[in-house]
Formats: C-alpha cells, sequence, structure tokens
C-alpha cells in the first residue's frame, strides 16, 4: 500500500491509498479519484515528506472553532440528506453498488457498510463510491 497527499482544483487537502503507484496512475487516468469535499475529478498528488519509521507525526492544522462547527455542520447536513434521500442497504452495500453499476438493479442512491478491501475493489472497478461523514458523537462519549 502506498499512501499519497492529494489536493483537487480547489485546493481542497486529502489523502489516498493505493495499492501501488501504479494503481494511483491508472485510477486518476481513468478519472476514478474525487475530491471527498467537492466531488471534483481534478486531483493531484501534492508534495508530501516519506514516512521514516520512529519520525513523529504531524497533527492536522488546528481549525478556528467556527470555522470546525462550520465543518461539523456540513458534513452533518450531508449525512442528513443522504439518510434522508438514500436508500439504507447495511452489509449489502458492495453488492448493491456493483448491481446499480451494471444495470442489474435500479438505479438509485444508497448507503451502507463496506469493508475497506471491497471498497477498494469497487473503486478499481470504476463503481463510484465515497465514505459518508461520520454522525454526530454519542453523548457517552462527550465529557
Amino acid at each position: 500500500m502506498i499512501r499519497y497527499a492529494l489536493a483537487c482544483e480547489h485546493d481542497h487537502a486529502f489523502e489516498g491509498w493505493f495499492g501501488s503507484s501504479a494503481d494511483y496512475d491508472d485510477q486518476s487516468e481513468r478519472g476514478l479519484i474525487a475530491c471527498p469535499v467537492c466531488d471534483s475529478h481534478a486531483v493531484a498528488k501534492q508534495i508530501m515528506a516519506p514516512a521514516v519509521s520512529g519520525t513523529k507525526k504531524t497533527a492536522p492544522p488546528d481549525l478556528s472553532p467556527q470555522m470546525r462547527s462550520m465543518v461539523m455542520e456540513a458534513m452533518g447536513k450531508v449525512r442528513a440528506h443522504v439518510e434522508e434521500n438514500f436508500d439504507y442497504v447495511g452489509d449489502a452495500f458492495a453488492r448493491e453498488a456493483r448491481a446499480i453499476h451494471e444495470g442489474k438493479s435500479e438505479d438509485r442512491g444508497i448507503y451502507g457498510e463496506a469493508s475497506p478491501a471491497e471498497v477498494r475493489k469497487l473503486a478499481e472497478d470504476g463503481v463510484p463510491v465515497a465514505p459518508l461523514p461520520p454522525g454526530p458523537p454519542k453523548k457517552s462519549d462527550v465529557n
């Protein structure tokens, strides 16, 4: 596995994991890599330091409380929209997404659960998938 720092044409930074650099090149050429923020397919690798064992990991940039609140609110709206308008298919997500992509099932928005391996295989096969933003924390997990 190889991790790349990526950014879209709108400067949204994110990372992607690929089986090899050739996998990244193939998926990039086929337009399968999309920004998780704006869905832009104009994505490029960014300069990044090599990961060396024993080095200190850097934390993500600090957001102001106002910016953090705005991001959390936007993610909550995306999640609420999906939950209200898409069909929940549970752990049948990978199978149903593939069936929709192949025209064997009704074309509709779905969400559910899939293993990292299932998601990787869907992406390799050109099936469009994206992670759902996390839900709000459980009250028991908050101070």
